[in-house]
C-alpha cells in the first residue's frame, strides 16, 4: 500500500470516455468561458483596485494587475493542456494522481477544499453585507436586523449581538439547489449574471473615460516609500515593490479560472473547448482589469482612495468625479452582489466537482461520488457542501480566513505546473489537444511567480497553509489511505 501510488493513464482516459455513464455532458466552450468570468469578476475588481492603488501602486496598480495576469497566465497555458488531455472531474487534484502520487493528490485536493469551500462561504458572508447596502442605498427600504444578518461573534456598535447570518446560509442553499438541479441551469443562470456584471463594468469604463484626470496619473510609477495604513500595518509604496506588492493584491481579483477546469467531465467536446474557457475567460477578464483600473484611478488621486472608504471606493469616486453619473454608482453595488453570486455559483461547482472525484477513488466517503438518476449531477456532495459551507456562511465572521484562500490557490497553481512537466516525461505519447509552448520554461516560471506570491503574503499565511495540512494528514492516515480504491486494486 504506497502513498506514492499513481492513478494509472490509461484508467483516466477510460473514465473520461465512460463519462456519459456519470456526470453529463451539457457545457459549450462559452458555458465555460462564462463560467470563468462568473468566478474571476467578483467583488475583487470593485474593492482590491481601490485598496492597492492606496496601499501600494496609485495609478501604476494597472501594471500589478499585468503581472499578476502573466502569473495566471503561466498556469493556465499548463491548466489548458492538462484538461484537454485528460477531461475528468477533479482538477489539480485528478492531474496530480496521475503524476506525483496518492499522497500528494490527496494534499492538493484537500488545498482545493480550502480554496473553494472556505471561499464560497467567506463570499457568502460578504454577499449578506452587501444585500443589506443594495437594500438600504438602492431600494431605499429597512435592511434586515443585524441578528439576523451577522454571526453570534459580532456586535453592532449600539451593542446588538449577531444570532445567524440567514441570508448568506440562503444564498448558499439556493445555489447548492440550483447545481443539484443541473449544470446546465446553473451555467444558464451564471450566464445571465455575467452578462449583467460585465456590461455594468463596460458602462464605468466608456463613461468614466471622458473624466480622466491626467494629473491623477502624475507620476503614473509613483517613487519609492512606505505607507502606513489605520491598523498601523507598513506596506511598499510605489516603484518595482510597490507594483509587486500590488500584484499580491489584486492577484484575488483572478481567483477563480482553475475552477472551470472541474468540469472537464460536463464539457461537450473537452479537448477543444476547455483550453478555450480557461484562457479566453483570463484573457478577457484581464483587458477589463486593466481599463476598469486605468479609469478608477484617473477619476481621484491616491489620497481620494486612501480615505474614501474601502468598500464604497468605485460608489463614492463616481460620485464624486463624475456628475449626474449617481445612477451608476447604484449599479456598481448591484454588480458586486451579482459577481459574489456567480462567484459563490463556481466555487460550489468546483468544490462538488472535487469531492466527486475523491469519493470516487475511496479517499473521502464514496457516496460523494453518487450521481442523481435524473439529474446526472453529484447531489449527495452538493448537500454535504450545502450543510458544510452554510453553516459557516451562517455562524462565522467573514474576516477569520482571511487571505488562506489565495494561498490555496497558488500551491494548487505551482503543482498544475510541475504536472505538465512530470508528464511530458513519464508520457510523452499521450495525445495532448493543446500543448502548453516552451515546456519546462513556462510551467517553471509559472512555479516561480507564484511562489513569489506566495512570498508576499506573508508567514501568517504560511502557518495557515501548514495548519490545515496537518489536519489533511490526520484525515488521510486516518480514513483516506485505507479506503483508497487504487491502493486497494479496486477500480469499480
Amino acid at each position: 500500500m504506497s502513498i506514492w501510488k499513481r492513478k494509472p493513464m490509461a484508467l483516466l482516459l477510460e473514465e473520461a470516455s465512460e463519462s456519459e455513464k456519470g456526470l453529463k455532458r451539457t457545457l459549450t466552450a462559452w458555458s465555460l468561458v462564462a463560467l470563468g468570468i462568473g468566478a474571476i469578476i467578483g467583488a475583487g475588481l470593485f474593492v482590491r483596485t481601490a485598496t492597492a492603488a492606496a496601499q501600494n501602486a496609485g495609478p501604476s496598480v494597472t501594471i500589478g494587475f499585468i503581472v499578476a495576469a502573466i502569473g495566471c497566465a503561466l498556469a493556465g497555458l499548463c491548466y489548458a493542456e492538462l484538461s484537454s488531455s485528460i477531461p475528468i472531474s477533479g482538477s489539480a487534484y485528478t492531474y496530480t494522481y496521475a503524476t506525483m502520487g496518492e499522497l500528494l493528490a490527496w494534499i492538493i485536493g484537500w488545498d482545493l477544499i480550502l480554496e473553494y469551500a472556505v471561499g464560497a462561504a467567506t463570499v457568502g458572508i460578504a454577499w449578506s453585507e452587501y444585500l443589506n447596502n443594495l437594500l438600504v442605498n438602492v431600494l431605499h427600504v429597512s435592511p434586515i436586523p443585524y441578528e439576523w444578518s451577522h454571526s453570534p461573534f459580532q456586535s453592532s456598535a449600539d451593542g446588538v449581538s449577531g444570532i445567524m447570518n440567514i441570508p448568506a446560509f440562503v444564498i448558499v442553499g439556493l445555489i447548492s439547489l440550483l447545481l443539484i438541479k443541473g449544470t446546465q441551469e446553473s451555467a444558464f443562470v451564471n450566464g445571465i449574471i455575467v452578462i449583467t456584471k460585465v456590461s455594468i463594468v463596460v458602462l464605468i469604463i466608456v463613461f468614466g473615460w471622458h473624466f480622466i484626470d491626467s494629473a491623477n496619473h502624475t507620476p503614473y510609477i509613483p517613487p519609492t516609500s512606505t505607507y502606513v495604513d489605520e491598523a498601523g500595518v507598513g506596506h511598499n509604496f510605489g516603484g518595482i515593490m510597490g507594483i509587486l506588492g500590488a500584484a499580491g493584491t489584486v492577484f484575488f481579483a483572478f481567483i477563480g479560472f482553475d475552477a472551470v477546469s472541474t468540469a472537464a467531465q460536463e464539457t461537450i467536446n473537452p479537448k477543444r473547448n476547455m483550453p478555450i474557457g480557461i484562457l479566453g475567460s483570463l484573457a478577457v477578464c484581464t483587458i477589463l482589469y486593466i481599463l476598469f483600473a486605468h479609469v478608477l484611478t484617473g477619476l481621484e488621486d491616491v489620497e481620494f482612495f486612501r480615505n474614501g472608504g474601502k468598500e464604497a471606493s468605485v460608489s463614492n469616486a463616481i460620485i464624486s468625479a463624475m456628475p449626474g453619473y449617481n445612477w451608476l454608482a447604484q449599479f456598481v453595488t448591484v454588480a458586486i452582489l451579482f459577481g459574489f453570486t456567480s462567484v459563490i455559483l463556481v466555487m460550489l461547482l468546483g468544490q462538488s466537482r472535487v469531492f466527486y472525484s475523491m469519493g470516487k477513488d475511496g479517499l473521502l466517503p464514496r457516496a460523494f461520488s453518487d450521481i442523481h438518476p435524473k439529474f446526472k449531477t453529484p447531489y449527495k456532495a452538493n448537500l454535504v457542501i450545502l450543510v458544510i459551507v452554510g453553516l459557516f456562511a451562517a455562524f462565522i465572521p467573514g474576516d477569520i480566513v482571511g487571505d488562506m484562500t489565495s494561498i490555496g490557490t497558488l500551491f494548487a497553481f505551482i503543482l498544475v505546473c510541475i504536472s505538465v512537466i512530470v508528464l511530458r516525461k513519464t508520457h510523452p505519447e499521450m495525445k495532448r489537444e493543446f500543448k502548453t509552448p516552451f515546456v519546462p520554461f513556462v510551467p517553471i516560471l509559472g512555479i516561480i511567480v507564484c511562489l513569489a506570491m506566495i512570498y508576499g503574503l506573508g508567514w501568517t499565511n504560511w502557518l495557515r497553509l501548514i495548519g490545515w495540512l496537518a489536519i489533511g494528514f490526520i484525515v488521510y492516515f486516518g480514513y483516506s489511505r485505507k479506503n483508497s480504491r487504487l491502493n486497494n486494486g479496486d477500480k469499480e
